[in-house]
């Protein structure tokens, strides 16, 4: 057995208690064997000084947009896509594709994150990229469509389930996969009829956009009477163990439905600001019984990918929405970017306890501006930054030791990363760089 420790560190326990302890971990089946005083492993490493975590899940993403931020901003959600997105999505190639998702994983890897939930297109690109990294996912290729001929809309959604067929398990098993409809409004019913069977008899989960603006809970009830969250629930669209993105502006009868129904939601804060789509009810959702993760979106509408930044903004906006301070308090965030979204996504993630997958990061509690040390669970949320983090482990494996990436070449991956953006302005006929 080859076993790899983490000493001297404080330790967030799965009950987000803090003790000072080692982590032993057996790399070859990538699980947490013990928590404790003087584990000694093959390999160590040194976590004095610092806070051992849980990995972060970040539970809803597009991770290839990084090639796309800064390219739009300050425009609502409709505008945004249609007039900039969309256009140059179109000239995206799956090299394209590929050279975003590496720069995305740099930038997760590097922030804590070990596990993302991805929904875009060209998916084998972003499993290829994420199988060279070392991280976990659930990858979906996104499904569409409205406004395409028949057999092109028929082509999407087999793509989609191919995808799901073919990637399950992808990457010794640290990827899996779902069944990735757009959103109520961009995939037409036919389809949810159809494909929706063909996924639960594959075994695999159902990820949609809902209730992201309050024109897509308008357009729905127009259309069909009733609004996105029912009509998913009555069209067997979701259900236990599916999750949906956004759910701004919901009801209470839909959080209802969603708590009674074992259906999570990722909330993605940044990205609904900035978009100025709303501010979702968390509390209420909370205290419903409703499963909740934290998702940064993609880096387009965010701008980036850090989840601790997105936990600040999960508390600050909640408070706010709630009119109280004491709403959607640290505890209940950190669990959101760990536990929940593991429990959403399906993996046994989220804690650091025996026995579940050694998905680790580990924070310099040195800074000044983490000093001093009181509530390490308030320090998360409220005053730390991706850039805290100096290890990072998945599965058992060292992505970022001592703040450098091991299973990436960063400083190439960015140079590239650079170029294909500034190829990509070209193909589009602009310049949108200084």
């Amino acid at each position: 057995m080859n076993t790899l420790s983490v000493t001297g560190g404080r330790v967030l326990r799965g009950d987000l208690a803090l003790e000072f302890s080692d982590v032993l971990i057996d790399v070859e089946k990538g699980v947490i064997l013990e928590v404790g005083k003087s584990l000694q492993g093959d390999e160590e490493i040194d976590a004095r000084g610092g806070l051992v975590i849980p990995g972060l899940v970040n539970a809803h993403t597009h991770i290839a947009m990084t090639l796309l931020r800064g390219y739009s901003d300050d425009k609502p959600l409709d505008k945004w896509l249609k007039e900039d997105i969309w256009p140059i999505e179109s000239h995206l190639t799956p090299e394209d594709v590929y050279i975003g998702s590496q720069l995305a994983l740099v930038e997760l890897i590097k922030s804590g994150t070990t596990t993302f939930c991805d929904m875009y297109f060209h998916m084998s690109e972003v499993a290829r990229a994420t199988d060279n990294s070392g991280m976990r996912a659930v990858l979906g290729q996104g499904v569409v469509t409205v406004g395409k001929k028949k057999n092109d809309a028929y082509s999407d959604a087999e793509k989609g389930l191919e995808f799901a067929e073919e990637y399950n398990g992808f990457a010794d098993g640290r990827i899996k996969t779902a069944f990735m409809p757009h959103s109520i409004n961009t995939v037409d019913l036919e389809y949810f009829e159809e494909y929706i069977p063909r996924a639960r008899a594959m075994g695999i989960p159902i990820h949609i956009h809902a209730n992201e603006t309050l024109e897509d809970v308008e357009k729905t009830i127009k259309l069909h009477g009733m609004r996105p969250i029912e009509l998913a629930a009555e069209c067997n669209i979701l259900t236990s163990g599916d999750f949906a993105a956004h759910c701004v502006h919901v009801d209470s009868n839909e959080i209802g439905i969603l708590a009674s129904n074992d259906i999570g939601v990722v909330h993605c804060p940044a990205s609904n600001m900035k978009l100025a789509s709303g501010i979702a009810p968390i509390q209420k959702l909370q205290d419903a019984g409703v499963t909740i993760g934290l998702g940064t979106d993609g880096a387009a509408s965010n701008n980036d990918l850090d989840l601790f930044g997105e936990m600040r903004d999960a508390a600050m906006v909640g408070k706010l929405s709630a009119k109280s301070a004491s709403a959607v308090n640290a505890t209940s965030v950190v669990s959101m970017a760990t536990v929940g979204g593991a429990k959403i996504l399906d993996i046994p993630a989220g804690r650091v306890e025996p026995g579940l997958v050694a998905d680790l990061a580990v924070l310099d509690l040195e800074a000044a501006h983490l000093t001093p040390v009181r509530k390490c669970v308030d320090l998360l949320v409220y005053a730390a930054k991706g850039s805290d983090v100096i290890h990072t482990i998945c599965d058992g494996n060292v992505l970022m030791k001592d703040k450098e990436v091991l299973t990436l070449d960063e400083s190439k991956i960015i140079a590239t990363a650079r170029a294909c953006a500034e190829d990509l302005n070209g193909r589009m006929g602009n310049n949108r760089t200084i």
